[in-house]
């Protein structure tokens, strides 16, 4: 069965369960990429994912690949590395810089999927104070990082990179320890790969999933300010 096309004028989405097995997750295509129709997918668990010459497509896997705030593996040469190194996790202040990072071609793929509308939305969310970064420097350079969308307690993960050795693991840990400062109660991963499975994702079942993210509590803000731009040593994030 071929997924529905959205029209732009409307934000309905048809429900997960009609997603396709194959290829995993694939709920519907085109729509636009405003932020309330962003904000809506989000909500229900539903993210945008193509390449250029295709229409946007929406996703909802299953399983769902997560993580739990406070519960990233670090291992033992991380640790040592968190503790020795000269760098500084800084939150939304280079936000378009980390998409330009994110979205350059790696050495496993070709051409990217983050195209430049996909930047302008993701742009417009941060502008709300919706889509958020967090950022590894080395003095003025911009090693590592990752960005994502918070909504309510969940922190949904859309794209990491790093310029340097251990650059994207650094700000992995540091969106972990963080969230959980801030009581969040999941980091979606939306699909795995084996960086992110050693670093501790594990995967839930989509009804699962959709059922945290409906959770009252889940839905609230969090208690202070996380977002702000704020600074910290990579040894703030060793823990205990």
């Amino acid at each position: 069965m071929r997924p529905p096309w959205l029209k732009a004028d409307t934000r309905w989405f048809p429900p997960t369960s009609t997603a396709l097995k194959e290829p995993n997750g694939l709920l519907a295509l085109g729509g636009d990429l405003t932020p309330a129709r962003l904000i809506e997918a989000y909500q229900r668990g539903i993210f945008p994912w193509y390449s250029e010459g295709q229409p946007i497509l929406w996703w909802s896997p299953n399983p769902r690949v997560v993580m739990y705030p406070g519960e990233v593996h670090i291992s033992g040469s991380l640790k040592k590395f968190l503790r020795k190194s000269p760098w500084r996790v800084r939150i939304n202040q280079a936000f378009p810089q980390v998409l330009k990072h994110c979205a350059a071609p790696r050495a496993d793929s070709h051409g990217t999927w983050l195209l430049d509308e996909m930047q302008r939305a993701y742009i417009q969310l941060h502008q709300q104070g919706v889509a958020h970064s967090i950022e590894v420097w080395a003095d003025d350079e911009l090693v590592g990082g990752l960005y994502g969308v918070a909504l309510g307690r969940v922190f949904f993960g859309e794209s990491m990179f790093s310029r340097r050795e251990n650059g994207s693991k650094v700000a992995l840990v540091a969106l972990s320890q963080l969230l959980k400062q801030a009581h969040f109660v999941l980091i979606d991963c939306q699909v795995g790969n084996p960086h992110l499975f050693s670093m501790g994702a594990l995967t839930l079942p989509r009804a699962t999933f959709e059922a945290l993210l409906q959770h009252p509590n889940h839905n609230t803000p969090p208690p202070w300010p996380i977002w702000s731009e704020q600074s910290f040593p990579c040894e703030h994030f060793i823990q205990p």
